[in-house]
């Protein structure tokens, strides 16, 4: 019998900053640490290093995200799941309101799992690594050290004049 999950997740993010990174290639990325490439309604998306993959169905900008969606080790006999995510801003942030159904049993268990330590969680470390003030960059430890002098060598004492035969004279 087919599953579906749901899951509602707050951040400190507009619905508008959340909806990039989901549907932003780029920002999905980065936000998730790992390869993922989403394209406009009727395209392709893979995520984590093709790991998971799917079709945009549909899309309404800051808004929501209808896909397929399905893990590359699920087995051929599972159909694939769909997945919509809808995005809203609250008073102090953003809200992610999540459906995917048309889940298999096994799948429903590691699929709401993997919600939370594959999305959620990096979401998070990304929102909070992104409101953190930019770090002056250091100066490389060489460019610091003052460079050392040169020694000199000693100098080199002169040899005493040889006397010649008309000296000693």
């Amino acid at each position: 019998m087919a599953k579906t999950i749901q899951q509602s997740v707050t951040f400190k993010a507009k619905a508008s900053k959340l909806y990039a990174m989901y549907a932003d290639s780029k920002t999905h990325s980065a936000a998730t640490g790992q390869k993922a490439s989403v394209g406009a309604a009727g395209g392709r998306i893979s995520a984590y290093g093709g790991m998971i993959s799917g079709t945009m169905l549909h899309t309404v900008k800051n808004k929501s995200i209808v896909q397929t969606w399905r893990a590359k080790n699920w087995k051929k006999s599972e159909p694939d799941s769909i997945l919509i995510l809808n995005f809203e801003d609250t008073k102090t942030g953003g809200r992610v309101s999540m459906v995917h159904a048309n889940l298999s049993d096994t799948a429903a268990k590691s699929v709401t799992a993997g919600w939370k330590s594959f999305y959620w969680d990096p979401w998070r470390k990304y929102l909070a690594d992104a409101a953190k003030p930019a770090k002056k960059p250091a100066k490389k430890a060489a460019a610091r050290k003052k460079p050392a002098a040169k020694k000199k060598a000693p100098a080199r004492k002169k040899a005493p004049a040889r006397r010649t035969a008309a000296r000693r004279r």
